[in-house]
């Protein structure tokens, strides 16, 4: 059985595909605010490594229940483990280094150059010819992200950009990687084989730091607070949202599924004004560029 390509007219899946990444975007930005409380009390490395435990303790029984036992065992084990260490657990350490550097909105509005990177891995793998409408789009997208800069690029906010372009590129091509390589796998089982990678990648880089002498186990055990938070960040914003975009990817394609990133702003902005964050009106018109670059690229 195949889940690949998606059944339907070109109108039916570009209707449910952007409605998937639209889920996936809102579960994506709630975990920003999440991470945010988070990293004041844990290391990324040992934060990620948390996260991707607890994603896996949710994926894994879930996917046994819904697809079986059968497809877990003739799953591609080891390519998926791969594409999972190398494109999802280094690019999620590094998204949450760039946070660490700057803050949640700036983290959101930064990877609006995603698409820049999805569109150059679908063309250079022969999937995509750039239109001028898309092209627009994508040229929308990175003004909109200068826009919103506020022109604060200070050396922290300079690391955060090239981790964000790492981060942005590693999980743009191990997403297409995930639909690519494994058709005969549903999305829930795209999502798990290759998190179960990216899990232990970042066992194994927290085991090496805590044997080369780093301070990265807790002294203390994790409140009640920070365990509903740790819930947030690694079941609905991590587990669910890429359950829903690698969905997403499979009817859209990685480029136009990373369009909707740009709109993940406008989420977290929601989110953290309900924290107690303050309005930006350049972040907001930022992001307002990128959303009009979404329009004008899906038209036609």
């Amino acid at each position: 059985m195949s889940y690949m390509p998606v059944p339907g007219s070109v109108r039916t899946r570009a209707a449910s595909g952007n409605a998937l990444a639209v889920g996936s975007m809102l579960l994506w930005a709630a975990g920003f605010p999440a991470a945010e409380v988070l990293l004041g009390s844990y290391d990324p490395l040992t934060l990620i490594t948390m996260r991707l435990a607890m994603a896996m303790l949710v994926l894994l029984p879930i996917w046994a229940l819904v697809d079986g036992t059968r497809a877990m065992r003739n799953a591609r084990w080891r390519r998926g483990l791969w594409v999972g260490a190398f494109g999802f657990g280094i690019g999620t350490y590094a998204i949450l280094l760039a946070q660490w550097f700057t803050d949640p909105v700036t983290v959101a509005l930064f990877a609006s150059v995603t698409p820049v990177a999805a569109t150059a891995i679908e063309v250079l793998a022969g999937q995509r010819k750039v239109s001028w409408r898309f092209a627009v789009g994508v040229i929308a997208s990175v003004i909109g992200g200068a826009v919103a800069v506020e022109g604060a690029l200070g050396a922290d906010i300079g690391w955060g950009v090239a981790l964000v372009l790492v981060s942005g590129t590693l999980f743009s091509w191990a997403s297409n990687a995930s639909v690519r390589d494994f058709p005969d796998l549903s999305p829930l089982g795209r999502s798990t084989i290759t998190f179960a990678g990216a899990t232990v990648f970042a066992m194994l880089a927290l085991g090496s730091g805590v044997l080369l002498g780093f301070d990265l186990v807790p002294a203390r055990a994790i409140t009640p607070n920070e365990l509903g938070l740790l819930a947030i960040y690694a079941v609905a914003a991590m587990a669910l949202s890429q359950i829903l975009f690698i969905a997403s990817v499979g009817r859209l394609g990685i480029a136009l599924t990373a369009f909707h990133i740009n709109i993940a702003p406008f989420y977290v902005m929601v989110f953290m004004l309900a924290l107690g964050g303050e309005w930006s009106w350049p972040k907001v018109l930022g992001a307002a560029i990128v959303g009009a670059g979404v329009l004008i690229s899906q038209r036609g």
